[in-house]
C-alpha cells in the first residue's frame, strides 16, 4: 500500500501554519502561554538555598526540571483540539475534505502542524532555562541542576513523544466535538496521565534513572502510534461533512 505523500503532508502543514498566524488566540496561546511554565521552575531555582547537601539539592532540583515537561503537553492539546472543530465552525471543513488528500496525509499534516512549533518553543524554553541557570544561579545550585543527567534526558527526550500523545487526544477530542471550547477544555485532560507521571518522578516514587527514561520514552512511542491509528479509523469524511456516520446500504430482495 502507498504511503503518504510528503508534498501533500507538508501543504497541509503550510496551510495549518498560516491559519494559524491568523488567529489571535493561537499567536498567543503559542508564544505567551508557555512562558508561565518557565516562571515557576526559575523562581525555585533562585530562591533555593545552597546550603543544603548535595542530596537534598539534586532532589530539590528535579521538580522545577520536571515541571517544564509540562509546556510540550498543555499547548498542543489545545492546537490541535482546534484543528478539525475549528475549521468546521469557520466552513473551510468541507472544502478541505474534497480534495485528493489522503486521510493519512490530511492527519499527519495537521500533526506536524501542532509539533513543529511546539517543539521549537519546547526546547526553546529548555535552553534557555539552562541558561539562567548557568550563569545566574548558585554554583551550588547549577551544579545540582546539571548533575541531574537522567532527568535531563528525559526532559529532552519525552517532550516530542508527550506532545504525540496530546496532539493525537486533541485530535480525537476534535473530530468528535462539535464547539471549539469545549474541544479545547477535553484536549487539556489530555495533560493529566502526563501530570501524574510527573509528579511520581518529582517525589521519588519513580527514580529517574537512564534506563527508566528510556523505557518510558519506548512505552510512549509505542502508546502514540496506537494512538494515532486509533484517530485514523475515527476520521470518517462524511460524519465530519454532515454531523452522521455513513452507513453501508442493503439491498434487500423483493419477493416475485
Amino acid at each position: 500500500m502507498r504511503g503518504p505523500d510528503t508534498t501533500r503532508v507538508l501543504a497541509v502543514m503550510r496551510k495549518e501554519l498560516l491559519e494559524y498566524r491568523r488567529t489571535r488566540a493561537i499567536v498567543v496561546t503559542m508564544i505567551i502561554f508557555p512562558f508561565f511554565f518557565l516562571i515557576e521552575p526559575i523562581v525555585s531555582i533562585f530562591v533555593a538555598s545552597p546550603s543544603g547537601s548535595a542530596a537534598s539539592l539534586d532532589k530539590f532540583v528535579t521538580f522545577p526540571l520536571l515541571y517544564m515537561l509540562l509546556v510540550p503537553v498543555v499547548m498542543p492539546s489545545t492546537l490541535a483540539a482546534y484543528s478539525v472543530v475549528g475549521e468546521r465552525e469557520q466552513g473551510t471543513l468541507e472544502p478541505l475534505l474534497t480534495t485528493p488528500l489522503r486521510t493519512s496525509e490530511l492527519i499527519l499534516g495537521k500533526a506536524a502542524a501542532v509539533m513543529v512549533p511546539t517543539m521549537v518553543l519546547s526546547y526553546s524554553l529548555y535552553v534557555l532555562f539552562l541558561l539562567c541557570v548557568q550563569l545566574f544561579a548558585h554554583p551550588a545550585i547549577s551544579s545540582a541542576v546539571f548533575h541531574e543527567g537522567p532527568v535531563l534526558l528525559a526532559l529532552f527526550l519525552f517532550a516530542p513523544l508527550v506532545a504525540g500523545w496530546a496532539i493525537v487526544v486533541g485530535l480525537a477530542v476534535s473530530v468528535r466535538a462539535n464547539d471549539v471550547r469545549v474541544a479545547q477544555q477535553l484536549g487539556a485532560l489530555a495533560s493529566f496521565p502526563i501530570v501524574a507521571v510527573v509528579l511520581l518522578m518529582a517525589v521519588g516514587v519513580i527514580h529517574a534513572t537512564f534506563g527508566v527514561a528510556f523505557a518510558f520514552a519506548l512505552v510512549i512511542l509505542a502508546i502514540d502510534l496506537r494512538a494515532l491509528r486509533i484517530v485514523s479509523r475515527m476520521f470518517n469524511r462524511e460524519r465530519l461533512v454532515t454531523g452522521t456516520k455513513a452507513t453501508r446500504s442493503r439491498t434487500r430482495r423483493v419477493s416475485p
